[in-house]
This record gives C-alpha cells, sequence and structure tokens, in this order.
C-alpha cells in the first residue's frame, strides 16, 4: 500500500511539474504575440492549465473543496476570454470601417 502512494505522489508530482512547463510555454506565448488571436489563445491555455493543476492539487491532497475552486475558476477563465475576444471583434471591426 505505501508503494501505491509513493507511485500516485511522483504520478501527482510530474503532472504538476508538466503542468508548469506548458503555464510557462503559454505564458511566453501571450507575451511575444505575434497576432492578438495567439494571444487570446495563450490566455484561454494558461486558464484550463491552472483549472487542471488545482484539481490534481485536490486529488494529491484529498481535498474535495479544490475541485469547487477549480470549477469557479473555469468559469471565470471562460468569461475573461469570451469578453478579450468580443473586445478584439469590435476593434476589428473599428479598423474595417475606416
Amino acid at each position: 500500500m505505501e508503494s501505491l502512494n509513493l507511485a500516485y505522489r511522483i504520478l501527482y508530482t510530474l503532472t504538476l511539474l508538466g503542468f508548469a512547463a506548458g503555464l510557462t510555454a503559454a505564458l511566453i506565448r501571450s507575451v511575444k504575440g505575434p497576432e492578438i488571436c495567439d494571444r487570446i489563445l495563450a490566455i484561454n491555455m494558461i486558464g484550463t492549465l491552472v483549472t487542471s493543476s488545482i484539481a490534481v492539487l485536490g486529488a494529491a491532497l484529498g481535498e474535495a473543496w479544490l475541485y469547487d475552486i477549480s470549477m469557479i475558476y473555469v468559469l471565470i477563465s471562460f468569461l475573461a476570454v469570451a469578453i478579450l475576444a468580443t473586445v478584439y471583434i469590435h476593434k476589428k471591426k473599428g479598423e474595417d470601417d475606416k
């Protein structure tokens, strides 16, 4: 039983390290661009990876309330990306009218 717990702990750690690498790559893409669409997609990816990290952390710690936090973060992330996309669309329409 102890070896199974160790295997799960290693699995959770490696998963969180993979998510951290993905977060770093997405953060670099959100800063560098080159297009605004790339930045919006990178922000969406950051939200997805943070949500997944919180869920894995909840499983690793055995804390069910972290799943609720993860779901709240999903809603906030979705709204943020939807607002960014809406602002981009309105900005793009304004440029086309000129």
